[in-house]
């Protein structure tokens, strides 16, 4: 029975490698050699994908403390808008219990705002007030002792994070400047240094690697998988991509149309006819695709003077 299955899983490797060598020999004169990518865009990718992880770690760590502070002292959540902040980092540093903040005054308060250069429009008397009205924290020497073992545990992974990805948002935008097609990707409104660079990382450098804007647009699940068979047609997302590349060229997009009266119209026809946000952002996305995809053949920065359907968008604001 074993041999028999051995025999089975061997035969059918044996026609597999027959398969493509008879594919290969159909269709050689088509296939292209894969050019890799220059070391700029690796270097730009190694650090773009590095600091996308390092921040997606900071959200699983920001999670994990505000659910220990619900649980012990909710206070500490109420003060500041994002505890994962550097003032939220700072706040929790110096009073990780609400034991260690009972004390805590007006005068004091207005004292650590000042000293970290807190920004917020919340003056030391609210911040207290919204720190006062949360529950009560947890009470007794030991579970108190605990708590702040763990709240100080929390906080220094999210300084460290910090710290890391600030450090690594100076390295994506040097690997950016020295990028040759760095300046194209940087020209499109509203893309953001950061933004800029996780498109190019995942589009790469490659000019012969796609055939035109639709496959770039395949390549990052902006388009639908169309499957027909006889009376059957059926059109379905497209799991099966590169999904960094998908978000970084949607998250441009969606912010692009906060600039773009052309961004804008696409957006708000797709929402019109009855597509959803993702989905109408989606849409958008591959009009920007063929876009970027002509600036980055020629090397040309994006111009909105040049482009046809914003300067149509322009004139006819203009006439309103």
């Amino acid at each position: 029975m074993l041999r028999n299955r051995y025999v089975t899983y061997r035969d059918l490797g044996w026609a597999v490698m027959s398969a493509w060598r008879e594919y290969l020999r159909l269709k050689a004169r088509r296939l292209r050699p894969a050019v890799p990518y220059s070391e700029e865009t690796k270097a730009l990718r190694t650090v773009s994908r590095t600091r996308t992880d390092l921040v997606a770690a900071r959200v699983a760590a920001t999670n994990q403390l505000a659910a220990l502070l619900d649980a012990h002292w909710p206070g500490a959540k109420e003060v500041f808008a994002d505890v994962a902040s550097p003032i939220g980092v700072a706040f929790l540093t110096r009073y990780p219990t609400s034991a260690s903040a009972a004390n805590l005054d007006v005068k004091r308060m207005a004292a650590f705002c000042a000293r970290h250069a807190y920004s917020g429009r919340r003056s030391p008397e609210a911040l207290l007030e919204r720190m006062r009205n949360a529950a009560g924290g947890s009470t007794g020497p030991v579970l108190t002792r605990a708590v702040r073992e763990a709240v100080l545990a929390h906080v220094a992974v999210l300084a460290a994070l910090n710290s890391a990805i600030k450090s690594l948002d100076r390295s994506v935008a040097g690997h950016l400047a020295d990028h040759p097609d760095g300046k194209v990707f940087a020209s499109f409104p509203r893309s953001g240094t950061i933004n800029a660079a996780q498109i190019l990382a995942e589009w790469g450098d490659s000019r012969d690697a796609c055939d035109g804007p639709d496959a770039v647009a395949a390549l990052g699940g902006l388009v639908p998988v169309t499957r027909s068979s006889g009376k059957y047609r059926g059109v379905n997302f497209r799991w099966a991509c590169n999904k960094r590349l998908r978000v970084a060229v949607t998250t441009f997009a969606d912010n692009s149309r906060h600039e773009s009266l052309w961004a804008a119209d696409i957006y708000r026809r797709a929402r019109a006819s009855g597509k959803d946000h993702q989905h109408a952002v989606r849409i958008l996305a591959r009009a920007w695709v063929r876009v970027i995809w002509r600036c980055w053949r020629t090397g040309t920065p994006y111009d909105c003077a040049l482009h046809k359907g914003a300067q149509e968008h322009l004139a006819a604001a203009a006439a309103a």
